[in-house]
């Protein structure tokens, strides 16, 4: 899709009823399903984090970028997400959190970028994070710069690529809380996309696919 036939439809994305929780059972992994309601984490004192869902234009036509995370000692160690990261106590809201962490992570300046809307937020067990995502545009077609000590790559998916059933698939996957279990998944190129980015994407696929 061209981008600018993708910005005509942000007025009506902005009006669609979010389908949270059954969007995001969609494409959770069969054990997340329980955790993913608000009376389970709040006993838990999750820290907060937000996360950008970038939209652009490449050569006229819309994409949106995800990263590939280095290899670290951690749970999240070379997973495929959006820009995005903790809140600190610099940000004034969870929007300047999301918007500080893409500048850092693949140095798209915040003027450039025009926040849309708020998404649902989504909870993530093993590293104890409630996650904001926000859905921004940027107008003119950035050039990405992935900081060395936490981007290993960027991964540019085209709209229409995206909002194909045909690149879910269910893979097989070593998690953080089991070993050789079944979890839906983007195919994203050569990379899949699963947990928490997954079901954020799946309702973000939701929410355009209603409005075409």
């Amino acid at each position: 899709m061209q981008f600018t036939e993708f910005i005509k439809y942000l007025p009506k994305i902005q009006k669609v009823q979010l389908p949270a929780a059954i969007a995001h059972a969609k494409m959770a992994p069969a054990e997340r399903a329980v955790v993913q309601s608000a009376e389970y984490y709040a006993s838990k004192n999750p820290r907060k984090s937000a996360v950008m869902m970038l939209f652009y234009p490449k050569d006229g036509v819309t994409n949106l970028v995800l990263i590939k995370r280095n290899t670290y000692p951690g749970v999240h160690s070379a997973q495929i997400s959006f820009p995005g990261g903790k809140v600190e106590p610099e940000d004034k809201d969870l929007a300047s959190t999301a918007l500080r962490e893409t500048f850092e992570e693949v140095a798209v300046n915040p003027v450039m970028i025009d926040i849309i809307m708020p998404y649902s937020e989504i909870y993530i067990p093993p590293s104890n994070f409630l996650v904001y995502p926000y859905l921004g545009i940027v107008v003119d077609e950035p050039i990405f710069k992935p900081d060395p000590m936490e981007v290993a790559e960027i991964i540019e998916l085209p709209l229409n690529v995206f909002l194909d059933d045909s690149i879910i698939e269910n893979v097989e996957m070593t998690t953080s809380y089991a070993k050789s279990i079944e979890v839906p998944a983007f195919k994203v190129q050569e990379h899949f996309v699963w947990g928490a980015t997954a079901m954020i994407m799946s309702e973000l696929k939701e929410t355009i696919k209603s409005v075409l």
